[in-house]
């Protein structure tokens, strides 16, 4: 319980404080997205959150309009869809900072399993059947330390599952501090 106080007091600090530093970025970013492809700045989709509930979370639109509602790589050519400053923003995982939002208002955390779209139905039923579902979703988590993109279903929910057994504050910020490596290093990004 003192855990779930503390990583939420540490998460409402954190997005307040980068959402104010960012501002200048995140308008930047917007107006990039605006120029260079027709469209919306942001794409809001609806993910799967804390008890399965659903939610809506922004992120900078990296695809065309018309892209398909799946994941990236249910696409038969998701290069296609990509737009031009989206190849950018999602190597540089830039395209997440708008998530700043939902962690502020309670939707997400900066760390726990990444929201699964809600149409990724055995996504879901899997972190069900482990009681993943009942942690909030994350910003970054266990599974994209340990492979983002190039993991399976299955092998995100056994990363998941780990997280779930082993929460701690330490290990939340062992898993942030990771996190700005792998977005450096921009490991782990199929498209």
């Amino acid at each position: 319980m003192l855990y779930e106080k503390m990583k939420r007091i540490f998460d409402c600090t954190v997005a307040a404080i980068a959402l104010v530093l960012l501002c200048p970025l995140l308008l930047c970013i917007w107006i990039m997205v605006k120029v260079t492809s027709p469209g919306p700045g942001l794409y809001w989709s609806k993910r799967v959150g804390i008890n399965s509930r659903l939610f809506s979370m922004p992120k900078f639109r990296t695809m065309r309009s018309d892209t398909p509602e799946v994941a990236t790589d249910l696409l038969d050519d998701p290069t296609r869809y990509i737009t031009s400053i989206g190849i950018f923003l999602r190597k540089s995982s830039l395209d997440e900072l708008p998530q700043l939002w939902n962690i502020l208002i309670g939707d997400m955390s900066l760390v726990g399993p990444r929201p699964a779209l809600f149409n990724q139905y055995a996504l879901v039923e899997l972190r069900r059947a482990f009681g993943i579902d009942t942690l909030r979703p994350g910003l970054t988590g266990w599974a994209q330390i340990n492979g983002r993109d190039q993991i399976s279903d299955q092998d995100k929910v056994v990363f998941d599952n780990e997280y779930l057994l082993k929460k701690s504050f330490l290990f939340d910020l062992k898993i942030c501090t990771l996190t700005v490596f792998k977005a450096i290093a921009r490991e782990g990004i199929l498209h």
